[in-house]
This record gives structure tokens, C-alpha cells and sequence, in this order.
């Protein structure tokens, strides 16, 4: 999840808001790729979830990274958070997962030499304590219980409200893990087709990179929990947005949809405000409970635009969120994927041709039968497993275009696709079969 937003000085109007988002446009010679992906510490004598503190624990993880590689620590209020290098920075999810946010690249395969560096940096510090990390959609076997809580006040506020609405809100903060790509857009327009492509093929990925058909010990009857986590979550903040592709849509649509959810909190002076359930509208009129006559500035709508959680989310750039974590080379499948479809003129004309006859239930159906039945789902006739080949296809065509090399990335999806099996599907056979219904082997299968 999102650090604290920065820079941003009072909102003197209201159209101040979509100009936010609508300032992140660029020329396509500066489009970049930022890839996140997130992992699960565990202690490799017990397979134990890594706590946040003591001689084994996620603190001892950033402060070696720090000492050892020259890393910059992020506080808050005392408490070593995450660290900061070069555009990259590492931070915690919730239940501990380690985060890395990539600088924004030009390549995939830039990406890659990141990846591999982080890893080892990861495994330098974490092999003499006896640490793994786990690369998959979901913890297999903990519960809630057995997670350990960070240290941060984002978090205090939201598990506090998960708590209130939907039904499985602190999963998907304690024990699920993605990997996303953030790439950028020319103009509005751009925006627009873009976004209206990724959600109408974020689907596809989450069949394609689907990881986590266990939790709390045994299998779950999804490929993807982690997806279907979040169709019970919070419907005023996630989901597949059916406006964006209603006449109209823009940056200001967008808005008008973000202004609509409730608030989380206002960061102020290191502090996380408690404005749980509370109107951003309301902060514009000084009307807020939480802050009752102060005004909010640019860096309070940023923060606050990173507490809704679509299936694609946009803020100065487009963020493809529908994909579990996985193996090393699924995390690299996953921004060669999307820069295929988006970073290519004609793949992505193309790619809008494929989805532009789903109506707003399609979607939504596909959604649901990649998290259930992944590359197996069928809804309204749309077989999943053409669907990805033929956007896969695409990909490998976009890629092609920009004469990188990048295509070799894709070959996890190109695997998948001639097998007809995920990573979920492989583990589940081996579940089923030689593990004889024991999880255990999972931390070595799954280990990065």
C-alpha cells in the first residue's frame, strides 16, 4: 500500500483535482514501467509468519538492507517502516509482506536486472537469520491470528474499518500479496482507452498469474483467493468500474468516482487522523469532522486517492492491480504482459477490439470465473483461455514492435497457455498428488 503523499500545496479550486491526475501525461518517449510486487517473510525452521520485531523479524530485514546496501530508512513515529534508493523504496504491507516499488524503468528487461538485484540483496540478509520469502496470492496456512501487526497508523485506521464493511477486508490486508505494473498515459483520451483495456483484461490476468488456491491450510476452490478476497471487501472502493466505459469518461468522471468514497484518515505533522467514513466533499468546504475548518491540499486528495482500490486504479499514471504473486518469472510475465497491450499503438487499438462488445456483466462474470476456475472460466461465451491467448498474442506483437527483446518475458504465459495450467494449478497437483495433502513442500515450491 501507498506511503504518505508529498508536495502538494492547498486546493484553491475544484478542477485542481482531475489537473492532478491529468499532469502526469507525457510524450511516449518518456513512458516509463514501475513494477511493485510484494512477498511473504516466513521463518524457515518453523515456517512461522516473520513478525515485525526481534533477531528474525521484518525490522531486522530493512535495518540489514540499510547497513548493508545503502538503503535510507523511512520512520514513523520511531518505528523503521521502509527505505528509500535510486526511485526505488521498500515498504510493509499490514501483516509484514515486504514490498518493493520499483523506479520507474524503460525497459523490461531493466525491470528484470532490478528484480534479480533485489532478490539478492533480500536473500543476503535473510539466509543467515533463516529467513525465506514466499512468492504467491495468498498466505497458505496462517491465520489471522498468527499475524503480526506493523507499526503503521494507515494500517491501525484500516483494519479498524475492514472491520465494518465487507466480509473479508483484513485478508486481503494480513495475508494476500500482488505484483503491478504502472505505466502512463499520453492525454485524457489515452486515459481513457488504456484504462478501459485494463479492466476489461485485468480478468485475464488474474487468471494467467493465479497463485493462491490455498488458505488456512488446504485448498480454498479458487485459483485465486486473493481475487476473490476482494469481491468482498468494500464496494464503494474496489471493483471493475463500469462508468469508465460510459460516455463521458475522463479525468473528471474519475474524480467524481474517488470523491464518493469514504475517507481513511488526514496525515498531518507524522500523525494518521482518524476521518473514517467521512467526506473528502465535506473537506472541501472545510466541513470536516476530523479537521472542522481546515481546508485539504494536493498531497491530502493523493493520499486519499490511494485509498480506493479498482481493479485498475489511476492516479498520475494507470495501475494494473489484478494479478497474484508469484515466481520470479511470473513477477517479470506480469509488466511485459501490460506493456505489450500498452505501450504499442496498434497492440492496443487491437486489444480494445477484443473487449469493446463486453457489456459491464461480461466483465464482471469474467472477473468472477478467473478467481474461481482461472484459465478454465467460460462466461456468456467467452472461453478465458482464448481470451488470454489472443491478448498474449497481442502482448508478444507490442512487444515485438518496440525491438527491446522483451518478448522472452513472456514465456511463463506462452507455457500456461500451451498447458492450459497456472502456477495455482500446479500446486494443487502437487498437493493432490505427491505431497499427499501436506502444505509443507509449498514453502520450498514457492520460495523466491
Amino acid at each position: 500500500m501507498s506511503i504518505p503523499q508529498s508536495g502538494g500545496g492547498p486546493i484553491e479550486g475544484f478542477d485542481q483535482l482531475a489537473a492532478l491526475m491529468e499532469s502526469g501525461s507525457k510524450p511516449a518517449d518518456q513512458w516509463r514501467i514501475g513494477t511493485e510486487h510484494e512477498k511473504f517473510g516466513f521463518l524457515t525452521d518453523t515456517h512461522a509468519p516473520l513478525p515485525y520485531d526481534g533477531p528474525r523479524s521484518v525490522r531486522a530485514m530493512l535495518e540489514g538492507l540499510r547497513d548493508g546496501f545503502g538503503w535510507s530508512a523511512v520512520e514513523e513515529q520511531g518505528h523503521l517502516i521502509g527505505l528509500e534508493r535510486n526511485g526505488a523504496n521498500i515498504s510493509l504491507e499490514p501483516g509484514g509482506q515486504f514490498e518493493l516499488s520499483g523506479a520507474p524503468l524503460e525497459t523490461v528487461a531493466q525491470t528484470a536486472a532490478e528484480l534479480d538485484n533485489h532478490l539478492a540483496e533480500v536473500a543476503q540478509v535473510a539466509g543467515p537469520m533463516g529467513v525465506g520469502f514466499l512468492g504467491m496470492g495468498a498466505a497458505p496456512e496462517w491465520t489471522h491470528d498468527q499475524m503480526d501487526r506493523m507499526p503503521k497508523g494507515r494500517y491501525r485506521l484500516m483494519t479498524d474499518y475492514m472491520g465494518r464493511v465487507g466480509t473479508h477486508g483484513t485478508q486481503m490486508m494480513y495475508r494476500t500479496s500482488t505484483v503491478q505494473v504502472n505505466l502512463d498515459f499520453a492525454s485524457e483520451a489515452d486515459m481513457v482507452k488504456k484504462l478501459r483495456v485494463a479492466l476489461a483484461l485485468q480478468p485475464v490476468a488474474t487468471a494467467l498469474f493465479a497463485s493462491s488456491p490455498f488458505f488456512e491450510g488446504k485448498p480454498n476452490g479458487h485459483r485465486s483467493w486473493r481475487s476473490r478476497i476482494w469481491r468482498s471487501l468494500d464496494d464503494s472502493r474496489t471493483g471493475m468500474l463500469p462508468f469508465v466505459f460510459e460516455d463521458g469518461m475522463g479525468f473528471q468522471a474519475y474524480v467524481d468516482w474517488v470523491l464518493d468514497a469514504p475517507m481513511y484518515f488526514v496525515y498531518r505533522d507524522g500523525k494518521y487522523i482518524d476521518a473514517l467514513g467521512q467526506s473528502f466533499r465535506d473537506f472541501l468546504k472545510g466541513q470536516l469532522p476530523a479537521l472542522p475548518g481546515e481546508l485539504p491540499t494536493l498531497s491530502d486528495w493523493a493520499d486519499h486517492m490511494t485509498t480506493v482500490f479498482p481493479e485498475a486504479r489511476v492516479k498520475k499514471y494507470i495501475e494494473m492491480r489484478g494479478a497474484d504473486m508469484g515466481s520470479r518469472d511470473y513477477t517479470l510475465a506480469l509488466p511485459a504482459f501490460w506493456v505489450g497491450l500498452m505501450y504499442d499503438g496498434a497492440a492496443l487499438d487491437a486489444a480494445w477490439d477484443l473487449v469493446k462488445g463486453f457489456d459491464a456483466e461480461t466483465r464482471e462474470g469474467l472477473r468472477v470465473g478467473a478467481s474461481v476456475s482461472g484459465l478454465d472460466a467460460e462466461v456468456s461465451g467467452v472461453k478465458m483461455a482464448d481470451l488470454a491467448r489472443a491478448a498474449v498474442g497481442l502482448s508478444h506483437a507490442g512487444l515485438a514492435a518496440r525491438g527491446q527483446g522483451e518478448e522472452v518475458f513472456l514465456a511463463p504465459l506462452v507455457e500456461s497457455l500451451k498447458t492450459g495450467t497456472t502456477q495455482a494449478d500446479r500446486y494443487l497437483a502437487l498437493y493432490n498428488g505427491e505431497w499427499g495433502g501436506d502444505l509443507t513442500p509449498i514453502y520450498t515450491a514457492a520460495k523466491l
